[in-house]
């Protein structure tokens, strides 16, 4: 029996078959990934005996170049979306150990005391206030001075200075925790005397790095799905954040059992913050997103745009 393979020309562009909606985007042939290409063979006794009962017979019992091309597209997105995991897990998790952090801190403003939980509010300021600045102020502005439109990170560029800006939220953070532990072993006391408003920077920065990398991450996974499957790119985009909460819960695990002793110490996070080294485990995560921005920057780099 003979077999042959479908012509990657007009063919991989298009299902070939009349009626088709042309308002499809086009998908280009990839240079990788060369087998899915076998599940467009057919025999020519069966494509005979299929043309012969019409074209929608044809359709749905053979796969052509194009819906094979729609794989390996999604295929290709799974580098940079394993890359995103490891950022959400780190972005949920700093929002729970920044509460912690504002718990052992002097809370008092005037005569109130504030919540360390509600600091949290300047995450979302700064990552709202920053997309509107960017889109009603700082665009316009530049347009207007520069007399033409401004060049824009590509979504995967947005990705990678978002990780950047990570990697600088948690040096912030270290540093941060090792003046509040300061401050706590000069006054004795279980309560820091040092201001919870010294957390502010790192709120910001984070919300910032969020605004880079969750807009991105979102537009691309739904921009690099074929057309029909753009569900899927958003699904992967929110199963990445999913993923890192479980993520993030293992990472500290894992590290709170390798820096515990047997004698019953705690590791680098402790319930009682001024008795742990939190400041390590903010450095420490911040080397591994400088790996984890490495490897992205090499599979951004490698990945072709559908």
């Amino acid at each position: 029996m003979k077999f042959q393979i479908q012509s990657i020309g007009e063919d991989l562009y298009h299902d070939g078959i009349q009626g088709d909606d042309t308002r499809v985007r086009r998908i280009h042939h990839a240079n990788g990934l060369r087998f899915f290409d076998r599940a467009g063979i057919v025999s020519d006794e069966a494509t005979e005996m299929l043309l012969g009962k019409g074209q929608k017979s044809y359709k749905w019992n053979f796969n052509s170049l194009t819906q094979s091309e729609a794989v390996t597209y999604i295929l290709r997105v799974l580098p940079i979306w394993i890359c995103t995991i490891f950022s959400s897990s780190v972005f949920i998790q700093l929002l729970s150990l920044f509460v912690e952090q504002g718990s052992t801190m002097d809370r008092t403003f005037f005569k109130f005391q504030i919540p360390p939980s509600s600091m949290t509010a300047f995450d979302i300021i700064s990552t709202s206030t920053f997309i509107i600045l960017l889109d009603v102020l700082i665009i316009p502005l530049y347009i207007k001075v520069m007399k033409r439109p401004p060049k824009l990170p590509s979504e995967l560029q947005s990705i990678g200075i978002g990780l950047c800006i990570t990697i600088i939220t948690l040096i912030v953070a270290g540093f941060v925790e090792q003046r509040r532990l300061s401050f706590a072993s000069n006054d004795g006391k279980e309560m820091s005397s040092l201001s919870i408003f010294w957390l502010i920077p790192q709120y910001m920065l984070l919300g910032i790095a969020e605004a880079f990398v969750y807009v991105a991450q979102m537009n691309f996974f739904t921009s690099q799905t074929p057309d029909g499957l753009e569900s899927l790119g958003m699904g992967l985009s929110m199963f990445s954040s999913a993923l890192g909460c479980y993520v993030g819960n293992f990472f500290l695990t894992v590290v709170n059992k390798i820096t515990s002793s047997g004698q019953g110490q705690h590791g680098w996070v402790s319930p009682n913050l001024n008795d742990d080294h939190l400041y390590r485990f903010f450095f420490l995560t911040a080397f591994l997103i400088a790996i984890d921005l490495i490897v992205y920057i090499v599979c951004a780099k490698r990945y072709k745009g559908i």
